[in-house]
């Protein structure tokens, strides 16, 4: 294998979310593998998380602080204040030299491979010189559905059409890329970011949902749908991982709904694949969805998942009615029926959960690895 140095490049890679995590993920993967990796965030997060107590490659971020709220002026006056029109400067002054520091990074990497992973960070490159053997790919972590319904679509046709390769999460939305005329496009699926391990004993009676507590999430959904299951299945409870500014308002709907004693809000946790352990069956009510990577890590803990039926990629991670089931987008009672479904039966959450590790094998993060490298001896070509 052909060391390289690799550049994994996001908007901001320290948040605690998917595609973060991902990115550290690979990180880690390449760096093991021998390659000089360096992850570099354009802006810090403001809630810095810690992906690797030991990571093997350079981590950089680029601005010295986070970005600031966007600002609409509502007058003249307003526009051409002392205090705004200097902070405009300050801003200019540290994106040229945030690109000047990419550039001199850029430099030392005549020969390798560029990750791109999103964007709007294949947007904010596009003025940084690289070297002509530095050749790029770029990455989007959402489903097509979700760029098409904002600017994401259009940025990707207008400044991924020229990178080596444009990697989408499923063939589905792949496909439509194409049909829009996007002819590098690809797939490359998010790795696990950790190894299986045990299965889940799947008899915690305790159904869960990891992400982070935003809106696009739509936990109402799923309080709702859990007190229709809950109300004749006793000794059963919702488990919330993640952090979030709909914790609030969640907490009073859940006790508007008379399940508060049974839904607990765990916040952040770092030892996912034990938290993955300790639930029943995973739940997904997001609205929107690339390929999430809670169905994939709960399948490989062999929980079986109820989801919306939102993207290609949840068909391609969740097979209905073999290793978990696919709702209706949006149809509250049918995903309450089938939670319910899956709480009564202990032999189906079995099955479904073997079946489910079964099908995330491929996801691990050296067959992951491996795809790369092919993609990799691909472009040398």
């Amino acid at each position: 294998m052909k060391r390289r140095k690799l550049f994994l490049v996001g908007i901001d890679v320290d948040s605690l979310g998917g595609s973060q995590r991902v990115l550290h993920t690979l990180a880690q993967g390449f760096a093991e593998q021998g390659h000089h990796v360096e992850l570099v965030g354009i802006r810090p997060s403001p809630e810095p998380h810690s992906f690797h107590a030991d990571p093997a490659y350079r981590h950089t971020t680029l601005y010295r602080h986070p970005a600031a709220p966007p600002w609409r002026p509502t007058s003249l006056t307003e526009r051409l204040h002392p205090a705004r029109l200097g902070a405009v400067r300050a801003e200019r002054t540290e994106r040229l030299h945030a690109r000047q520091r990419m550039a001199a990074r850029f430099a030392t990497a005549p020969e390798g491979r560029l990750v791109i992973g999103s964007p709007w960070a294949a947007v904010w490159l596009e003025a940084v010189p690289r070297p002509p053997g530095l050749r790029a790919v770029g990455q989007y972590h959402e489903s097509f559905f979700q760029a098409r319904h904002t600017a994401n679509l259009q940025l990707i046709l207008d400044h991924y059409a020229g990178l080596e390769k444009a990697l989408f999460l499923s063939e589905a939305d792949a496909a439509e890329f194409r049909r829009r005329r996007l002819p590098n496009a690809g797939v490359m699926p998010n790795p696990l970011p950790f190894a299986a391990g045990p299965p889940a004993p799947l008899d915690t009676r305790r159904v869960g949902a990891v992400g982070r507590l935003d809106p696009v999430k739509r936990l109402d959904r799923l309080l709702d749908a859990f007190a229709t299951a809950a109300a004749h299945r006793p000794g059963w409870e919702l488990h919330l991982f993640g952090e979030g500014p709909e914790e609030p308002a969640l907490r009073r709907q859940a006790d508007r709904l008379g399940i508060t004693g049974r839904v607990r809000f765990r916040g952040a946790v770092r030892d996912m694949a034990a938290a993955y352990r300790e639930l029943s069956v995973v739940a997904l009510t997001s609205e929107r969805e690339g390929r999430p990577m809670a169905l994939a890590e709960a399948s490989a803990a062999g929980v079986p998942c109820v989801s919306f039926d939102v993207s290609g990629g949840v068909r391609e991670l969740v097979t209905h009615g073999v290793t978990g089931t696919l709702v209706p987008h949006g149809d509250t009672e049918a995903f309450a029926t089938a939670l319910d479904a899956l709480m009564a039966d202990a032999r189906l959450r079995a099955r479904y959960g073997r079946a489910a590790r079964d099908h995330v094998a491929p996801l691990a993060l050296p067959a992951v690895l491996d795809r790369w490298e092919a993609l990799f001896q691909e472009i040398d070509r």
